[in-house]
């Protein structure tokens, strides 16, 4: 009980930590960025959008294959592309697609006790996230988006795991986290990730919560920014764009987990996170 409180408190600083953190650098700017129109406005391929394609692409492999860390991989190069209002849209419209595809397959193993509340939770703070979204600036999102993601795959791959107990309070503390992350950044994965990998669950449920934790949490996500105005035709012109190549590449990916061990689904989904999350700092430098 004491380390699960000792969590939630961590837990708990760390969203503060950072609120303050990001407002510090960016609530001054009370207009958003002017946001790049999407690079086929003009009817021709651009580089712009050739390099997001493969992004989605291999963003998709790691989908299927992990169940998750897709909208970690893709997200320091979209804010790039993109910027980070468009960048929340165009991700969860992808992954709810995504999610939908694989739901079928796993919902047998989710563990819905412990998803369920902290869905709830991360439903509940996405307003708060929302806000944060609007009033930022593009290089604080940017940095944070990457540094984030570089963190959570450090803390993973070094082998920590959380062996306490796992109260309801627990869940919904990482839930209300990982909503409010999920609202400013599109990456909500992170705490989900060190909550969920740390345990001794085998791959097979983990991926499975995973996929059910997501289908909560994108439906309130893309609720929110529809009644925020925030799913403009340019976000869903560009999401439709790059969805068939990372439904396909989801697929291989499911394909190729069936014959992966525990050791190698780890290291494969931790590594490709890693550099994704380094190659968002270089670029917001």
């Amino acid at each position: 009980m004491a380390q699960g409180l000792v969590a939630t408190s961590i837990l708990s600083l760390g969203a503060g930590a950072l609120a303050v953190w990001l407002a510090c650098k960016g609530l001054a700017p009370e207009v958003l960025p002017v946001q790049s129109p999407p690079p086929w406005r003009e009817g021709k391929m651009t580089q712009e959008l050739i390099a997001a394609v493969g992004i989605a692409v291999a963003a998709g492999l790691l989908r299927g294959f992990a169940g998750v860390g897709s909208g970690m991989f893709m997200a320091p190069f979209f804010v790039h592309l993109f910027g980070p209002v468009q960048t929340v849209g165009i991700i969860i419209l992808i992954e709810i697609v995504a999610t939908a595809q694989l739901l079928p397959s796993v919902r047998n193993d989710i563990q819905w006790r412990m998803i369920s509340p902290m869905g709830l939770a991360a439903a509940a703070l996405m307003p708060l996230g929302g806000w944060f979204l609007v009033s930022l600036d593009r290089a604080s999102i940017q940095f944070g988006v990457a540094l984030l993601v570089s963190l959570s795959a450090l803390l993973l791959m070094s082998g920590w795991r959380y062996e306490g107990r796992r109260p309801t309070m627990l869940s919904v503390a990482v839930g209300g986290l990982s909503g409010f992350l999920m609202a400013v950044t599109s990456l909500g994965n992170p705490p989900v990730m060190v909550y969920l990998l740390s345990s001794d669950a085998p791959a097979r449920v983990n991926r499975a919560n995973f996929t059910g934790y997501f289908a909560l949490t994108l439906v309130a996500l893309i609720a929110l920014m529809s009644l925020r105005g925030l799913i403009t035709r340019d976000v869903l012109f560009t999401a439709v764009a790059l969805m068939p190549g990372f439904l396909l590449a989801t697929w291989l990916g499911s394909r190729m987990f069936r014959s992966s061990n525990e050791l190698t689904y780890r290291r494969v989904a931790l590594g490709i996170l890693l550099l994704a999350g380094l190659y968002g700092i270089y670029l917001s430098m």
